[in-house]
């Protein structure tokens, strides 16, 4: 396996960690300091705004500085806004927390920018599997880092913080650390990547990007929205902290640990039917979670598996769609559309959640959330599947340049 695989893998795992304290952290946080849970979203969205600039500065650093150096500078954006948000508790003051968790957003977005790179440097003649294994060394950190809630609050209370202010604790050195990883590795570009078995299969003529940015912006929709006000809800009926850290872990599991099987599915099949499934997997998630009990640990955890699994085959599908054979010079563009389209879907998903259950309850939220996030992936799987019997019909070369871009 290419080390530089391997160096971004632990990097990126690494930096996941911090992931836990913009969506977790911010929701408790805020909803502690205003006094009531009609704030719980505002958090999550600066961070995903921030998230949309970030991505757009990223890649324009990427073509002037290359990938490793850009994502590199949005995680030191990450520990920068971790610590204005500690400051801002220490102070009390909640505009210093929201303006943090803006900050916070590049980090974010460098995070899963970084996918793309494992894309460039997969096994030769894929995109999915390389792919994958970013998302996977992703899910490794971002799993394990909401269990970090009770150990990391205990901490933050023995220094005079909120005990929701131990995830951003943790954050700090999480960013720093992979960002010391990446500027002190030496520089190789990566060999262009080849077109992947996909993208043959999966949609002759290319996907093109309104397909691929309906089926990752549905996606961010629905997870974003549902869970942006799941911590909150959760706290509500009588979990506590520590359950609330393993319900997410097990959400974070669902995204992204299937990653190496999927993305193989995806190379195999194509991103299509992977995109199928992920919309009939985010309206059951939608349905289940306003029938289930959440009083009852088990069928609460369940509804988030299920919501992360369907997130998990829309982010491989429509990454795949948006980059397979699209000549090398024009990727960061289309990688920072993608981004900015989930972004502004997750933003969006967060803020109607979030006014939506404190209107009409969880139940109804969940249902219309679930219902949207279906609706655009599976929209987006039809865009695509139809461009792929054209590409057939009409004997176009696999994804061509003139295609990439529409």
């Amino acid at each position: 396996m290419d080390l530089r695989l391997v160096r971004l893998a632990i990097a990126t795992g690494l930096a996941s960690i911090g992931l836990a304290a913009g969506g977790t952290g911010g929701a408790l946080l805020a909803t502690e300091m205003a006094g009531h849970d009609g704030v719980a979203g505002i958090p999550f969205s600066l961070l995903v705004a921030g998230s949309a600039l970030g991505v757009v500065i990223t890649s324009w650093l990427t073509r002037r500085t290359g990938r490793r150096v850009a994502i590199a500078a949005a995680y030191l954006a990450g520990v920068a806004g971790a610590m204005v948000v500690i400051a801002g508790d220490r102070a009390g003051a909640l505009p210093l927390v929201l303006a943090g968790s803006f900050l916070l957003g590049p980090a974010s977005a460098a995070v899963f920018l970084s996918r793309y790179a494992g894309a460039e440097l997969g096994p030769t003649g894929t995109t999915g599997r390389g792919l994958g294994l970013i998302l996977f060394a992703t899910g490794l950190g971002a799993a394990g880092a909401p269990n970090l809630l009770g150990p990391a609050g205990t901490v933050a209370t023995a220094i005079g913080l909120s005990a929701a202010t131990g995830l951003y604790l943790c954050a700090v050195p999480a960013f720093g650390i992979a960002a010391a990883i990446l500027l002190a590795a030496r520089h190789h570009a990566p060999p262009p990547a080849a077109p992947s078995a996909g993208a043959v299969r999966g949609a002759p003529g290319g996907a093109g990007m309104i397909g691929a940015l309906a089926v990752l912006g549905g996606a961010n929709l629905a997870m974003v929205g549902i869970m942006a006000v799941a911590p909150v809800h959760l706290a509500a009926h009588g979990h506590e902290l520590g359950f609330v850290g393993v319900a997410i872990s097990l959400h974070v599991a669902g995204m992204l640990g299937p990653s190496p099987l999927t993305g193989r599915l995806s190379d195999r099949y194509g991103p299509v039917p992977l995109a199928v499934a992920s919309a009939g997997a985010l309206l059951a998630a939608g349905a289940l979670a306003a029938a289930v009990d959440h009083r009852a640990a088990l069928p609460a955890a369940g509804v988030l598996l299920v919501l992360g699994l369907g997130w998990n085959l829309a982010i491989v599908a429509g990454s795949t769609m948006l980059v397979s054979g699209r000549p090398e010079a024009r990727r960061p563009g289309a990688e920072a559309a993608g981004e900015v389209t989930m972004g502004t879907a997750a933003a969006i998903g967060a803020t109607v959640a979030s006014l939506l259950a404190w209107i009409g309850g969880w139940p109804m939220m969940t249902l219309a959330v679930g219902l949207g996030g279906c609706l655009l992936v599976a929209a987006g799987a039809g865009h695509g599947w139809a461009r792929g019997r054209s590409g057939r019909a009409t004997g176009r070369p696999v994804l061509s340049a003139a295609d990439a871009d529409r």
